[in-house]
């Protein structure tokens, strides 16, 4: 098993106005998903193809405070602004079979890894302790589930499907050179131009971007 894309994380400041958004955008709806209370989180989410899934998430007013900040820079001023405007991508997750030894060994801090579990499924998951993203969620987080089916399998196919993750970074070869070095380099085409994170998706109607 090699490393390979989880998921993608598209955020919004409010669950179900971001969910007529992509709606809008998509011309499908996303089901609504499940919650994240160690995180303060819900989300919407889908079948994206390859066992991966597209998650929409946002900050759930229904569950107390987490107690830390949460993750994919949901609690950053920036990011709230920027979702307030519409949903924005904020991270992609990286599938791995042994995430001690890509913690163990990447070059730059990933976070700490955080143990979840959902019925009789866990996972670990790299979460920076202030709520940050690495290399502004151009370096994925990374993820690592107990034995089973990939929860996609389980999730509404609508008919989308990933087509592309696409990083701008100033430094494109850099870039390059850090997510080869963690082994995900494959998963992405890496552009020059300012900061940024896309993600191309077709749907029954067509493609989309989701940026």
């Amino acid at each position: 098993m090699t490393n390979r894309v989880d998921h993608f994380s598209v955020g919004a400041s409010n669950l179900s106005e971001g969910q007529r958004a992509l709606h809008d955008l998509l011309g499908v709806t996303v089901p609504i998903g499940s919650k994240h209370v160690a995180m303060g989180t819900h989300n919407c989410v889908c079948q994206a193809g390859n066992e991966s899934f597209l998650e929409l998430i946002a900050v759930d007013p229904e569950v107390p405070d987490p107690g830390r900040k949460r993750w994919f820079t949901l609690d950053d001023l920036s990011t709230q602004a920027r979702i307030a405007e519409r949903p924005r991508a904020l991270c992609w997750v990286v599938n791995t079979p042994n995430l001690d030894a890509v913690v163990g060994a990447s070059p730059i801090d990933l976070g700490e890894v955080v143990n979840f579990q959902r019925g009789a499924r866990t996972w670990r998951l790299t979460v920076p302790r202030d709520g940050s993203l690495p290399e502004g969620g151009l370096v994925p987080a990374f993820i690592e589930w107990s034995p089973g089916p990939h929860p996609s399998t389980g999730q509404p196919d609508i008919g989308v499907r990933l087509e592309a993750i696409k990083l701008n970074h100033p430094d494109p070869d850099a870039l390059r050179n850090l997510l080869s070095f963690l082994g995900v380099e494959h998963l992405v085409r890496v552009h020059e131009g300012p900061r940024g994170l896309a993600f191309e998706v077709a749907t029954p109607g067509g493609s989309a971007v989701l940026d």
